[in-house]
């Protein structure tokens, strides 16, 4: 006389039903990501409301890419090794950001940075910085 475990009648559909969730929020973060994009590329910004630090990396976006408004170069952060909770919006990342080149020149920090898009690889030459729609502004 035994009874099936409840492992044994509930454990795929239980299973089954976590995958289509954690498949539903990659896709809703990819959206909002793919969102914030197409708003900062189009019009300039604004910056907020953005994705988390978490919501980016979970849709793949592993890497910011910010503009200095100084020397005018684009640079790419890893967002995996920011040292800020998962929570964290990506907007309230623009304040920390520093060029390395404009504050050697200056002999202070220099915070002037504009955040351009969110992307899946680094600036490298075969892919390269982002540009404004429509061309360059």
């Amino acid at each position: 006389m035994g009874n099936k475990s409840r492992e044994t009648i509930y454990g795929a559909s239980i299973r089954a039903a976590a995958e289509q969730a954690a498949e539903a929020r990659k896709t809703a973060d990819r959206l909002a990501c793919e969102a914030w994009n197409k708003r900062m590329l189009g019009f300039q910004g604004p910056a907020q409301p953005s994705p988390t630090l978490g919501d980016a990396i979970n849709a793949g976006f592993g890497y910011l890419e910010v503009r200095c408004l100084g020397c005018d170069t684009h640079q790419t952060i890893a967002l995996d090794i920011v040292r800020r909770p998962k929570a964290t919006p990506v907007h309230e990342l623009e304040r920390y950001m520093r060029c390395k080149d404009c504050s050697q020149v200056r002999g202070y920090p220099y915070k002037r940075s504009h955040l351009v898009a969110l992307r899946a690889t680094k600036i490298t030459a075969s892919d390269p910085p982002s540009t404004w729609w429509p061309g360059e502004r």
